[in-house]
């Protein structure tokens, strides 16, 4: 009986897969996709997978009963994501040279093949990145889908060190002494010994924060490959597919490591902005601001997975001429990439101060994406504390429910502790609040003063009018985590305690009476201007009115 055994089997067998007849259903022409651990080959409305049978160390499916063992795994996992993509595992049957797919075939199985639906190769992230069609609003979509299947992850088991520091550090050096073995290496030894000296700093530096997390269950069975490629648009929805199943190592890690991936892969596409949003979206669907600590390390330790899996691909058999030129560019480009990763972060503390209605939230993100930072928003967290959907709506008044004193003051308190863990993690952070009160303005001018960074102070202005307009149409659509109704509104304006001429030298006034597109155009102008800035001067000096 012919059995698969070697990669010459295999480009063999998938040759032969490429015969309609192979297959009990229609095909039209079939095609196949190679990767540096499988084939895919097209058939019609569906798509079968074939692992090679090779040994790399970190995946080994060189014996026919672990291909099927890890087909089995490939099933399981996806299908927390991906119900309607991933079908079942099918037996391979015949020989090498006339195989059939299927049971009812007969005979006993050479190879097996996970079934899958078949999808346009266009709708994956990375060609939708690359065509110009990611837009805003998807990479929305993908946070929360990226945040939702996190919360289903099963967590770690305690006894298996999945995620602990020795494994991170292995994991991460494993990576750079790949990529310094063999002569290719020559050109870039000297960045790669830079990075094998900031990573081992870095994790000397961020080792408590690792087990920290480890204990506290943020290590879970994660999908372990999540970048561009491996996610598709099915309708309107970001799907994950293809998730790590050869390797639970590879697979448990800490969830902010799982996102690390797409937000690395955002950014190798110059999409930096989108990148910012895609975190600052997870954030707030989670809440999982300490694990910012962690988020440079994992990028940098994804880039450069990405370039050992590249000289990987650079130096196996059977690799096409065309994607060994791509391979070959890919893997310096990716060791750069880590190494702008790598560089020291700018940290300043923003808080955008204005009542409800005036466009804060807008300025806020629009800033978030052009300064590379993290925002954190009370209209979120209030809800968070109080155990609420922040999709959900209801009308609130003054001195009751969400907008009760206690749980005001307890919301500020949480808005601190989040820009202080941005801040630790050496990111600009963005408090997106109303500071009416000159004390909760002050408290966060304490908080940048003890960090050490710059402090700055938006105030997002327009006339009541329009901001009486904007909140009966926010409530009407009911898209904004806010609940200010005009209650809420009239409150604010009768309180607001107004800034100081000593805050006023640190703020920057925005004139947000205008439309969308206008506010955003203001914003991404201020975001420029504060990157001017130097630090410890002043944002107000010479600017005037905006």
């Amino acid at each position: 009986m012919d059995t698969v055994e070697s990669l010459a089997q295999h480009a063999a067998l998938v040759a032969a897969l490429c015969d309609p007849a192979a297959f009990p259903h229609p095909t039209g022409p079939v095609e196949s996709i190679e990767t540096h651990i499988s084939t895919v080959v097209l058939a019609g409305e569906f798509a079968y997978k074939l692992k090679k049978p090779v040994n790399l160390g970190f995946v080994d499916f060189s014996t026919l009963p672990l291909r099927h063992r890890f087909c089995l795994e490939e099933i399981r996992l996806n299908r927390r994501g991906a119900p309607d993509l991933y079908l079942d595992v099918l037996p391979i049957t015949g020989t090498l040279r006339r195989p059939r797919i299927g049971e009812s075939a007969g005979g006993a199985a050479i190879e097996y093949a996970v079934r899958m639906r078949r999808f346009a190769a266009d709708a994956r992230l990375d060609q939708v990145a690359r065509s110009g069609r990611l837009t805003p609003e998807l990479v929305d979509r993908l946070a929360a889908a990226i945040s939702g299947l996190h919360a289903r992850c099963e967590r770690a088991p305690v006894d298996r060190g999945y995620g602990s520091v020795q494994e991170v550090r292995l994991r991460a050096v494993e990576n750079l002494c790949e990529l310094a073995r063999g002569p290719d290496s020559e050109p870039m030894r000297d960045r790669i010994a830079d990075l094998r000296t900031w990573t081992e700093s870095e994790l000397t530096r961020r080792a408590p924060d690792i087990a920290e997390r480890q204990a506290d269950g943020h290590v879970r069975e994660c999908h372990g490959d999540l970048h561009l490629g491996n996610l598709v648009l099915l309708g309107d929805a970001p799907v994950p597919f293809d998730c790590i199943e050869f390797n639970d190592r590879l697979r448990f890690i800490d969830v902010i490591n799982d996102v690390a991936f797409t937000f690395m892969d955002l950014a190798e596409h110059d999409l930096v902005p989108l990148a910012w949003r895609l975190i600052g979206a997870y954030l707030e669907h989670t809440g999982d601001y300490p694990g910012l600590a962690l988020l440079r390390f994992y990028t940098v330790y994804r880039a450069l997975v990405r370039a050992k899996i590249a000289r990987i691909r650079l130096h196996q058999d059977g690799t096409r001429p065309a994607e060994q030129i791509e391979d070959r560019t890919a893997v310096p480009r990716y060791i750069e990439a880590a190494a702008w990763h790598a560089a020291a972060g700018a940290p300043r503390l923003i808080l955008t101060c204005g009542l409800a209605g005036s466009g804060k939230t807008t300025v806020a993100q629009t800033m978030l994406e052009r300064l590379g930072a993290v925002r954190v928003r009370s209209d979120v967290e209030r809800k968070r504390l109080a155990g609420v959907d922040p999709a959900a709506h209801r009308a609130e008044t003054v001195e009751a429910g969400l907008y009760r004193p206690d749980l005001t003051r307890v919301t500020y308190e949480r808005l601190a502790q989040a820009a202080r863990a941005i801040l630790d993690a050496r990111f600009p952070a963005i408090v997106d609040a109303t500071f009416i009160r000159r004390s909760d303005r002050q408290a966060f001018r304490d908080l940048a003063r003890q960090a050490g960074v710059p402090f700055s102070i938006i105030s997002c202005e327009a006339p009541p009018t329009t901001l009486r307009a904007r909140i009966e149409r926010r409530l009407q659509q009911g898209s904004d985590p806010s609940d200010a109704t005009r209650e809420v509104l009239e409150h604010q304006l009768r309180v607001f305690e107004p800034l100081t001429p000593d805050e006023q030298a640190l703020t920057i006034r925005i004139d947000t009476d205008t439309d969308r597109d206008g506010l955003q155009r203001r914003a991404v102008e201020l975001a420029a201007r504060l990157r001017a800035l130097a630090p410890g001067s002043s944002p107000a000096s010479g600017t005037g009115e905006k």
